[in-house]
């Protein structure tokens, strides 16, 4: 089997939830007489007041503030805790977590708004302490991964802290820690629908005017890009660990 038909056959779910992805946004703009024929009961069958290709771009805008403000704080947490200095703070990091994790993001996002205003800053809010538990529990587990001993002879090779850090410890730990934020950015596409509620502009508005006014239509146009989001998102990321854990792509293959 030749190079590009192996990759191919590795990516066949990426590809294939790229390909629909994209035949569903070219098919939405001239979908009304299709929907109009599976819910003839309903008088306007596409929902139309914003572009779909505008709230998927708003929808992934919102998901990428979220997750990379999700990374930069739970990684360096995670690496902190991980540390000598900070270890003993874990449990309580830990702690911490597990609450954010526990409330509800429609209940964040009830008590934010009132806070700190309607629109897409409560929305991070939320989606940030929902992306949080995730990206940090990967840090952590990531680190622990890596085995002592190999650290142990870094160190025997005169490296400094900072540089087993870098050069031997990230590396190792990467593929748990990316596995992390995988969960975290899958989390946050599925989650962030429930910003429309408060005002942000993402692919949830098609859905809550559909469940408000009983338009399955408008409920299956969103939910459908949602999903085909979702697992855009996780087929990426597992083409990225496989591409910082070449072992396993090959061990997949074989």
């Amino acid at each position: 089997m030749s190079r590009l038909a192996t990759w191919l056959h590795a990516r066949r779910w990426l590809l294939a939830g790229s390909t629909l992805l994209a035949a569903w946004l070219l098919f939405l703009p001239h979908s009304a007489a299709w929907f109009a024929r599976c819910f003839p009961e309903l008088e306007r069958p596409l929902y139309q007041q914003e572009s779909f290709t505008t709230l998927v771009l708003a929808h992934l805008g919102i998901v990428a503030a979220s997750s990379g403000i999700a990374l930069v704080l739970g990684g360096s947490a995670g690496l902190l805790v991980s540390s000598r200095a900070g270890r003993a703070f874990r449990p309580l990091l830990e702690t911490l977590l597990a609450i954010s994790q526990s409330l509800p993001p429609v209940a964040v996002l009830a008590v934010a708004a009132p806070l700190v205003g309607f629109g897409s800053t409560p929305a991070l809010i939320a989606l940030i302490l929902y992306g949080l538990l995730p990206v940090t529990q990967g840090t952590l587990t990531g680190m622990d991964s890596v085995d002592r001993e190999t650290q142990a002879v870094a160190q025997g090779l005169g490296m400094t802290r900072l540089q087993i850090l870098r050069h031997v410890t990230l590396p190792l730990a990467a593929p748990v820690m990316l596995a992390g934020v995988r969960t975290s950015v899958v989390i946050n596409i599925g989650t962030a629908a429930i910003a429309s509620t408060v005002g942000a502009k993402t692919l949830g508005l098609p859905i809550i005017v559909g469940l408000s006014g009983f338009n399955t239509a408008y409920v299956i146009q969103g939910a459908v890009l949602v999903a085909l989001l979702a697992i855009v998102a996780d087929q990426l990321f597992e083409w990225l660990e496989e591409s910082v854990a070449p072992h396993r792509q090959s061990r997949a293959e074989h």
